[in-house]
């Protein structure tokens, strides 16, 4: 057998050079992104020819956000990933290949430029290869399996390769003999982890811009991050912005350092903070990105925002009414006041505590058009008109609800909590309000999950979840809903942009059927993927006297939990997810989790005997 000849080595990228660059792009919506936009722009300076794929679907508008930034756009099936989008892209292309020095295949999953690509491009120019990334992994224990090694790599989002090897008769073979990607572990597996130790086997060189040896990490482009930004590496992964936060949690990732570090250097957060709004549950944002402020008591004299504020109260019960005068003396001179009331005798005794102790621009005080419907259907309907109307730049809801089944002291400390998160005192809302100066992409602020008398962490959707899921696509909201815990005011509070909300204001809800508990389950809890539906990302707020009430609380909870599970918050969670619904602890559920973890198969039988026997009783 003859073996095969040595490959032509490529040499540097010629002066006046053609490169082709192929962009992967996917969007659940079929829209493009503007960070998607940036990119582009930023690679169009370095590239003959763009070629953007689509896996999946592209609508019009999108495709006239794509124009002058591509020179062909190529819609695909979404199938085989990035990775059969590549192939189908170079089959699609053609002999025309040999007209080019150089292919970039990269895609999507990356911010940037972080600066400008014109000192990475100028460098590997110059370098005598074969083919190059941005980034490589080093080998490393096999993640998938957890036995054995994947081999040394560079990382697939990013792979310039030049002529002499694609080319090259072992470039043909190796995208024929491609296996189809159907999982996500097939797309590194069969072609990420292998593609760089398959073409330098038979002879052909590689080159890194910021290789792995520069860095603490086998993994520089999730692990340390900003040091590869610090670094002069123009792009930063998206992925360290949503990967799963016990994750990140478990390898100290501070990925709000990130952003902080690519911002300095040229990254626009707005730009950034828009796409992971939209694309990102909100309560894995707020976490990953440590998106709570805590405001600590000031002397100062609040400043003036130049904002101009309506605030919406709704007041079921009479019993938190002087509460609720208290925090809306908080408001700035300048606000609106909306407040709707169950009841006309709740009325008078709320004009006279807003009297009494509320300096405002205007006072409106009405009966609900539905004094049975709640606090999110008068927020809907009677006051709509006023949200809608255009006059200001924030909307502050707040809601004193009536009596719960928990007791006497879990509402108080809920209404002290949420209430004095929000509107602590005048200088600590004129805090907030400057949140919002600063932030354009800021959209709504909520009081964070309220824990001290509620089980509302580990089972925040209720009953819920299924109608919300529902609500979102009626409402055409595009965003991920957290999974186990939205992230939602329990009593409907939060200072929001109207145009944040307008997913729920443009719509007219008089004639809605559901209960009132019903209406404000759902829809409080949807509130802030409404407003990242349209770009715009959520905080929480809270003082620093509920901060510290919280986290002390929490620790020690933790702490206790904890005990009975070895390992990492990561592999706890793993742990318990695998046992499943713990029920009563009793002997039956300690059988069903025998079941579920030792033989699942047998649990599988059972439920399908169950099945029949519940149809026959039927």
């Amino acid at each position: 057998m003859t073996a095969p000849a040595a490959p032509v080595m490529s040499g540097v990228f010629p002066v006046g050079g053609r490169r082709l660059v192929v962009f992967v792009l996917f969007d659940r919506r079929g829209a493009v992104e503007e960070y998607v936009r940036v990119a582009l722009r930023g690679v169009r300076e370095h590239a003959s020819r763009v070629l953007v794929v689509v896996n999946g679907v592209l609508s019009a508008e999108g495709l006239g956000r794509l124009e002058g930034l591509a020179d062909e756009v190529l819609v695909r099936e979404n199938r085989g990933f990035d990775v059969g989008a590549f192939r189908d892209a170079l089959v699609h292309v053609g002999e025309d290949l040999a007209g080019f020095d150089e292919v970039l295949l990269t895609n999507d999953t990356w911010f940037g430029p972080v600066g400008s690509f014109d000192g990475v491009f100028a460098r590997m120019d110059a370098r005598e290869v074969d083919f190059w990334g941005l980034t490589d992994h080093a080998q490393a224990p096999d993640p998938f399996s957890g036995e054995g090694v994947v081999p040394y790599h560079l990382q697939s989002y990013w792979v310039a390769v030049r002529s002499g090897m694609f080319l090259s008769e072992a470039w043909r073979e190796y995208w024929a003999a491609l296996p189809e990607a159907v999982t996500c572990e097939d797309a590194v597996r069969g072609h990420e982890v292998v593609f760089t130790e398959w073409f330098s086997r038979r002879g052909f060189v590689s080159g890194v811009a910021f290789p792995v040896e520069g860095f603490p990490s086998e993994n520089p482009s999730l692990f340390c991050a900003d040091l590869l930004v610090e670094a002069g590496c123009p792009v930063v992964k998206r992925r360290v912005f949503f990967q799963w936060p016990p994750f990140l949690d478990r390898h100290a990732i501070i990925a709000r350092d990130v952003l902080d570090s690519a911002v300095e250097r040229g990254l626009s957060r707005e730009v950034a903070m828009a796409d992971l709004a939209r694309n990102v549950p909100p309560r894995v944002l707020n976490t990953n990105l440590s998106l709570l402020s805590v405001l600590t008591p000031s002397a100062r004299p609040p400043e003036d925002q130049g904002l101009r504020v309506l605030a919406v109260a709704h007041v079921e019960d009479e019993s938190g009414i002087e509460r609720l005068a208290d925090a809306l003396s908080a408001l700035p001179p300048t606000s609106d006041l909306f407040v709707t009331v169950a009841g006309r005798s709740i009325g008078d005794a709320v004009r006279a505590a807003l009297a009494r102790r509320v300096q405002v621009a205007s006072v409106r005080v009405s009966v609900a058009e539905d004094p049975e419907g709640g606090h999110m259907r008068a927020f809907l309907v009677d006051a709509r008109a006023a949200v809608r109307a255009g006059g200001h730049d924030l909307v502050v809801k707040v809601q004193v609800p009536g009596p719960l089944e928990r007791g006497f002291a879990s509402r108080e400390y809920l209404l002290r909590f949420e209430l004095e998160s929000l509107l602590a005192d005048r200088s600590h809302t004129s805090r907030i309000l400057e949140l919002f100066r600063r932030e354009p992409g800021l959209g709504i602020v909520l009081p964070p999950t309220i824990h001290r008398g509620f089980s509302s962490l580990g089972h925040g959707w209720g009953p819920y979840r299924a109608a919300a899921d529902a609500l979102c696509v009626r409402l055409g909201i595009s965003v991920p809903n957290d999974d186990v815990s939205p992230l939602a005011s329990l009593t409907g509070s939060w200072i929001a942009r109207p145009d944040a909300l307008r997913a729920l204001t443009d719509v007219d809800w008089t004639g809605e059927k559901a209960a009132p508990s019903e209406l404000a389950g759902v829809v409080e809890r949807v509130v802030a993927v409404a407003a990242a539906e349209r770009g715009y990302h959520a905080r929480t707020v809270t003082s620093s006297e509920h901060a510290a009430i919280s986290h002390t609380s929490l620790e020690f909870r933790l702490d206790q939990i904890g005990s009975a599970i070895p390992g990492y918050p990561i592999e706890q969670i793993d742990r318990m997810r695998r046992l499943g619904p713990l029920g009563d602890g009793g002997l039956a559920a300690v059988a069903a989790i025998r079941l579920r973890t030792r033989h699942p198969r047998v649990l599988s039988r059972l439920r399908r005997i169950a099945g029949v026997l519940g149809r026959r009783r039927r």
